[in-house]
This record gives structure tokens, sequence and C-alpha cells, in this order.
């Protein structure tokens, strides 16, 4: 039954509805499925391959998150700590109201808000709700490859310094919390963050091309990024988003929100420690309750009612990862209590704790709305291997 999920992979390529997939699973920590079609790289005829290296963007995140937890089960942090204690610059962060009055917050922001996104720290928008967000992310962006060029904890204290959009705690909105979050990790641990993911998770799982950078040697399996807008010819991307840019050496700004490069492969390693509770070919990472912890919802009724996102349909939230409550609602026959997240451009990692199956996605491409054909290879695959 597998060829019926090739010839979707192959046709949804052909047709043009995806520029590259590279899908893999594993059960059990042993290969299942692996399958790659399209181009990595169109105008050179590159095509997908095992070790195409992709932009993960939001997919770091649950990277960051499984950081975080590593130092609160080392005793390091308590996650009620206010995130002030480790970042000075939060301190006396404000909160605008509706009716656009600056006041201090009923109480301060706390890590867990930030692994939960119910901080009220947005992203930059295309309104001017948050004019300030906008400004710094426009100036971080100018400034990334020159020696102006803004760190993690100095784009972190930057944050701290611009008003929060609700009451820490009281809702739910997507945002920079993550990126907050690379910089604790750094004033608490006194190692850069993509230092401190080297030694606790990417050397011990063996994840040998993920990071914050692809260096020279390896630029030629990088999957070039398409804009894919309906009905019109895909072009490739060369901007910045988010201040990530196709680096070859360690930048300033490691972003805990969207920085990091991988495989599938690679990922698929962290998936398959996640799915272990922590242990990966016999050596322990994480901890099993720590574990349970990150795949539990966190979201209270008040905060899951913003929750709202039509992709998210059936799923709550926690340490940042959505975490499926309902397979009914998002449409697809695998069981509850899957978790995982995704990309801007495209990558879906989704780990079953019941059946121990790992499914990673990768792609690159932006401006086309993947979810219904991710939905079509998900449901083959769930069938395909009774998921």
């Amino acid at each position: 039954m597998s060829k019926e999920l090739d010839t979707l992979i192959e046709e949804l390529c052909e047709s043009g509805e995806y520029m590259s997939l590279n899908v893999y699973a594993t059960r059990n920590g042993e290969p299942i499925y692996a399958k790659t079609a399209g181009y990595a790289d169109r105008e050179n005829r590159i095509r997908t391959a095992p070790d195409t290296i992709f932009h993960l963007f939001s997919m770091s995140k649950p990277v960051t998150a499984a950081a975080v937890m590593k130092l609160w089960e080392d005793g390091r942090i308590d996650l009620l700590d206010p995130v002030s204690k480790y970042l000075p610059a939060f301190e006396g962060q404000k909160v605008r109201g509706a009716d656009g009055v600056l006041r201090d917050p009923l109480k301060p922001v706390f890590i867990q808000d930030l692994l939960n996104m119910t901080s009220g720290i947005p992203y930059p928008t295309e309104t001017d709700e948050t004019p300030e967000m906008n400004a710094l992310f426009d100036e971080a962006m100018a400034a990334a490859d020159t020696p102006r060029a803004m760190t993690t904890r100095e784009l972190a204290d930057r944050i701290g310094s611009i008003p929060l959009v609700f009451e820490p705690g009281q809702s739910w909105r997507y945002g920079a919390s993550a990126d907050v979050l690379g910089a604790l990790v750094e004033a608490v641990s006194g190692m850069r963050f993509g230092e401190y993911l080297q030694k606790n998770f990417f050397d011990p799982l063996g994840m040998e091309d993920t990071g914050f950078f692809v260096p020279p040697e390896k630029l030629h399996r990088l999957a070039t990024i398409y804009r894919m807008p309906p009905h019109q010819e895909p072009v490739a991307y060369h901007g910045r988003h988010l201040v990530i840019l196709d680096y070859t050496s360690a930048p300033a700004f490691e972003s805990g929100g969207a920085g990091l490069f991988s495989t599938v492969k690679d990922y698929a390693a962290f998936g398959e420690m996640l799915l272990n509770e922590g242990v990966y070919h016999g050596r322990r990472i994480l901890d099993p309750e720590t574990v349970r912890f990150m795949r539990a919802g966190q979201l209270d009724a008040r905060q899951q009612a913003d929750f709202g996102w039509p992709s998210l349909r059936g799923y709550t939230y926690g340490s940042l990862m959505r975490i499926l409550v309902s397979p009914g609602q998002q449409g697809v026959v695998c069981g509850p209590g899957a978790f995982g997240w995704d990309g801007w451009t495209g990558p879906y990692v989704e780990l079953h704790p019941e059946k121990k199956v790992c499914f990673v996605l990768m792609t690159a491409q932006i401006d086309c709305d993947t979810t219904p054909n991710l939905r079509k290879i998900r449901n083959r695959f769930y069938r395909t291997f009774h998921v």
C-alpha cells in the first residue's frame, strides 16, 4: 500500500502543489517509510534527496522548548519564575489596553507563559497594532548581516521594553516568545544558545546537519525556498523573514522561534527521543516526566478560546507544540495525543506516543496553503501504516 502514498507524493510535486517533498517516518525507532520527490533547486535541476537540508522556521520551537525543560529538570529554573528574574530588561514591562493606554500588568510574564504563547508578546503584524515590534524586527533584519547585527540577548532585551498586547496568562497569541526563551537559555546556562543545543541535544542525538547555519561545504544540499502563489509561476525566495538568512557561519541572533536548519533524519532523531520519553539509542536526554509534561496541553478554557487557527481545529497547545485532542475536528483518522509543530515554509512533524510513530515532512515554499494536501498525505500515511 505504500505505493499509493509514493504516487500521491509524486503527483503533488508533478502537479505543482509542492516544489519538493521529503517524507520520513519511523516506528519504535526503525524506519518504516521514506520518500523524496520534486526539486530542492529547480533552476540547477537538483532533485530533493534524503539528506537535503531545509529551513525549519517555526519547527525550531519544539527544540527550544526541550532546551528550556532541560534547564527546568536540572533545577536551574522554575516555570513560574518571572522572565525578569533572568532577563532584567523585562522588569517594568507594560501592557497596552484596548483603549491604547499603557498600564502595569496584573502579573509579570512567567517562563511558562512563554512556553504556552500566553505571554502577550506578539510577532510583527501587517497592521499598526504592534508598531514597536514591527520597528524592532525591521531594524534587526536590516542589520542582520552587518557588524551591527543584534545578538540573541540584545533582541530579547529590546522585546522586554515593548508593550504586551494582553495581560500575561489571559489569552493565547502566537509571537516571539520562543526567541525570548533562547535568550533565557543563554542567561541561565552561561552558553550561547546554539552551543547549549549542540552539547545537550544535537551531539548526543547525532544531529550532524542541524544548527543555526549551513556551512559552505553543505550549501549545495540546502533546499531553495520558493514563492508558490496559486496559478502563478514559482519564484525562488531569497529574502529575510524574522531575521533568518542563509547563514554560513554562526549568526549573532540564534532564533529560538525560527532559526534552525535540519534534515528529515536529524529531526526524526529528536522526535524519537521525545517518543521514547527522553531516551535515544540507550542514552537519556530528558526525564520521562519532562516529556510527558511537554506533550500535555497547558491551555485553560479562556486561553483555548483564542487558539483559533483553522488549521489547528481539534488541537490544544503547550510547550510550543500542538497536541491533538479531537481527530474528528481535524479531519484525520489517527488517534488523539499526537503532538508536534510545523514551520512557515511547510516543514511538519507529528509524533504519536501510543503507536511510537514519528512522521516528518520537509518542504520549502511560501504563499500557498498546503494544509489540505498535507492532510491528504497524513491520512494516506495513517491508513497505510495503521497509525
